[in-house]
């Protein structure tokens, strides 16, 4: 897929007074932001919640993803090991942060159709801190404003009566787990945990 790009196969039904949930991952090149960069960015359409059943998508092909220019010449080089990203050719071929989210801000309200848009991540922390920072820093401001998300690994604590620390990816019960690959690339993991929001809508905890 191209540095920034958008598909939009799914026709969202019309959602006012609902949470429409978007699956977010980021790949950077250290832990937090300013200091170091944002590279990749990815946002699925999840589904969306009116308060009493929840509604997944037909597939997962209602996306975003861009990937971005380094903002700063510190990173670290065990980041870059996970995600696999080169941060020299990000810098002459990825896209400029404010365009990028720009877009993508506009995107998720279009496709919130008037309805809530709120952030979904596993873990949410880490995600959560880079793109609210990025949205704001470049694009005035954040389409899920201070506090609207959802954080998959407390969802999974609550519901399955389980510790936090219980809880992690590499723990997932049984009917959670997704045939999604977990690649550390930001479409497939935004894929992965949308998958696992449906399932936990439908999980009895057990």
């Amino acid at each position: 897929m191209p540095a920034g790009s958008a598909s939009s196969a799914n026709t969202v039904t019309s959602s006012a007074k609902a949470d429409i949930y978007f699956s977010a991952d980021v790949e950077t090149d250290g832990p937090i932001p300013g200091e170091f960069s944002m590279l990749s960015f990815a946002l699925v359409y999840a589904g969306r919640f009116d308060g009493e059943s929840f509604e997944r998508p037909a597939g997962y092909s209602t996306t975003f993803e861009a990937t971005l220019r380094p903002i700063s010449a510190r990173f670290e080089q065990a980041a870059l090991d996970v995600n696999g990203l080169d941060r020299e050719e990000l810098a002459r071929e990825g896209r400029d942060p404010a365009s990028a989210m720009t877009e993508a801000a506009e995107w998720i309200r279009a496709h919130a159709d008037g309805g809530t848009p709120v952030l979904v991540a596993y873990p949410l922390s880490f995600d959560w801190t880079w793109l609210y920072w990025y949205f704001v820093r470049f694009a005035g401001g954040s389409p899920f404003r201070h506090s609207r998300c959802f954080d998959l690994k407390t969802a999974i604590a609550v519901r399955g009566r389980r510790t936090v620390t219980a809880s992690g990816h590499d723990r997932l019960p049984e009917a959670l787990r997704t045939t999604f690959p977990h690649t550390h690339r930001a479409i497939d993991d935004a894929i992965e945990q949308a998958d696992i929001l449906a399932r936990l809508f439908a999980w009895d905890g057990r």
